[in-house]
């Protein structure tokens, strides 16, 4: 393969079956070995960032996809990449219209990395196991052993407002997530 051929590799969105993304991957590498056509396919991205999950208050860390059913793989068009691409098990087709592969916009592609990149930079809480109205135990702080109900979420600074009795007077107090429980 020429060089030139190697700098006209662009990005395109695959359809798979939802929950296949690791084994398609793994048989996509597996064949692109296999077949030396690393120089027309160099890359095959599963999207992922890291997640700390809050469950009966302890931590899971964990890996959660950012686009679950879809890869994204660089690759030169023609046609005998496009054959073993299309002929993986667990791929649907290309995204475009009449699943014709239409390769993402460099603004896309930026946008993905950019994701990937910030997510490997630290963890995120996405995922907590109470919501609004639920009762919940303050494991941690000054409130430490206080028992309260869930008046607001807030995701973004991963905080929450618990009311909780002081003195005989319902108090609403900031806490973490992980400071806070779910009560059995």
């Amino acid at each position: 393969m020429v060089e030139n051929e190697i700098n006209d590799a662009k990005w395109y969105a695959l359809r798979i079956y939802s929950g296949q993304e690791n084994k398609v991957r793994a048989y996509l590498d597996k064949e692109i070995e296999y077949q030396d056509m690393k120089d027309m396919i160099p890359n095959v991205m599963l999207p992922t960032e890291k997640i700390i999950e809050m469950k009966s208050g302890k931590q899971k860390h964990k890996e959660k996809m950012l686009y679950p059913g879809y890869i994204i793989i660089q690759m030169v068009l023609n046609e005998k990449a496009k054959h073993l691409v299309l002929n993986t098990p667990g791929i649907l087709n290309f995204v475009g219209p009449q699943n014709a592969p239409i390769p993402l916009k460099p603004s896309e592609v930026e946008a993905i990395m950019g994701r990937i990149v910030e997510g490997a930079k630290e963890d995120k809480i996405v995922e907590v196991s109470f919501r609004v109205g639920d009762v919940v135990k303050v494991v941690d702080g000054p409130f430490n052993d206080f028992t309260g109900s869930v008046e607001e979420i807030n995701e973004e600074k991963h905080k929450v407002k618990v009311l909780v009795s002081v003195f005989g007077r319902p108090t609403p107090i900031e806490l973490d997530f992980l400071q806070v429980k779910l009560e059995k």
